[in-house]
C-alpha cells in the first residue's frame, strides 16, 4: 500500500468507513486512467498521486459523512466532469445505481471507458444538457440523491439539479469557498424548484486544511412543468 492509499484508508477509518482490497485496486485503476487520459484531454489540473487521492477521491467521499448513502438507491451526478463525486461514491457504495450527465461527449467517452475498466455495474453515462435530460420521464423527479461538484453557482444548480430529485429526495451541492452569498442568492430558485433548505455542512480537507462545504436541499414537491427552462437559459438568466 502506497502513502496515498494509506492516507485515504486512515482518513476514511476516522469516519467508520472501511476500504477493502478490491476498492483500493479500483482507486489505483481510477488514478492511472485519469492521468493517462488527462494527457489527451483536460480532465483535471490535479495529477499528483496524493493530491488526487485527497482532493478528488476523499473529497468526493466526504458527502457520505452527511448523507446516509446506505438509504440511497438512485444517484444522479450532474456535470460530473472526470467522475467526481459519483465514481468514488460508487466504488465505496457499490449498491448505488448511478446516472452521470455531462454535456461534453469526450468526458462521457472517458467515463464510459473508466466504468468498464473499474468493473462497475449499474452506471449510466449520458451525453446531454441537464436542462434536456431532466425533461425525460425516466429522469424527471426520479432520484433519491442528486449531486453537483464545482459546476456553477447555486441559483443555477438548483435549476440544473432539482428537477432530477424525487419528492423527499436530496440535492447535495459540493462547494469550496464560503457559499453564504450564493445561498442567499439562491433562495428564490430554491422555492421555485420546490426545494427546502436543509443546511451547510462545513469541513476542512486534511493536510492542506482547504475549506469545503456540502449544501443540502430537500425536494418537497414535484418539479413545476415550466422548469428547467431551455438549454443555456439558466446560466444566461439565473432565477433571482
Amino acid at each position: 500500500m502506497n502513502s496515498a492509499e494509506q492516507l485515504l484508508v486512515s482518513l476514511l477509518a476516522d469516519h467508520q468507513i472501511t476500504v477493502n482490497d478490491r476498492q483500493l485496486e479500483q482507486f489505483a485503476i481510477y488514478y492511472r486512467e485519469l492521468v493517462s487520459w488527462n494527457e489527451k484531454m483536460n480532465l483535471t489540473g490535479i495529477t499528483e498521486l496524493e493530491q488526487v487521492y485527497l482532493k478528488h477521491f476523499f473529497d468526493s467521499l466526504s458527502l457520505s459523512f452527511y448523507v446516509p448513502l446506505g438509504e440511497v438507491s438512485r444517484l444522479a451526478d450532474i456535470g460530473s466532469g472526470a467522475g467526481f463525486p459519483s465514481i468514488p461514491l460508487k466504488i465505496m457504495f457499490p449498491h448505488l445505481q448511478v446516472t452521470i450527465v455531462d454535456s461534453l461527449n469526450k468526458r462521457i467517452g472517458f467515463l464510459t471507458h473508466l466504468v468498464k475498466e473499474l468493473g462497475l455495474e449499474n452506471v449510466q453515462c449520458i451525453h446531454g444538457r441537464a436542462e434536456e435530460v431532466a425533461r425525460q420521464p425516466e429522469h424527471r423527479d426520479r432520484y433519491d440523491l442528486v449531486t453537483a461538484r464545482a459546476v456553477a453557482r447555486l441559483n443555477v444548480l438548483n435549476e440544473f439539479c432539482l428537477p432530477f430529485v424525487r419528492k423527499g429526495g436530496l440535492f447535495a451541492a459540493m462547494k469550496g469557498s464560503d457559499p453564504t452569498d450564493e445561498i442567499q442568492e439562491a433562495r428564490f430558485s430554491m422555492k421555485e424548484l420546490k426545494g427546502e433548505w436543509m443546511g451547510d455542512h462545513r469541513l476542512t480537507l486534511p493536510v492542506e486544511q482547504a475549506e469545503r462545504h456540502i449544501l443540502l436541499i430537500r425536494k418537497i414537491a414535484d418539479t413545476p412543468r415550466k422548469y428547467p427552462r431551455k438549454p443555456g437559459t439558466p446560466l444566461k438568466t439565473p432565477l433571482l
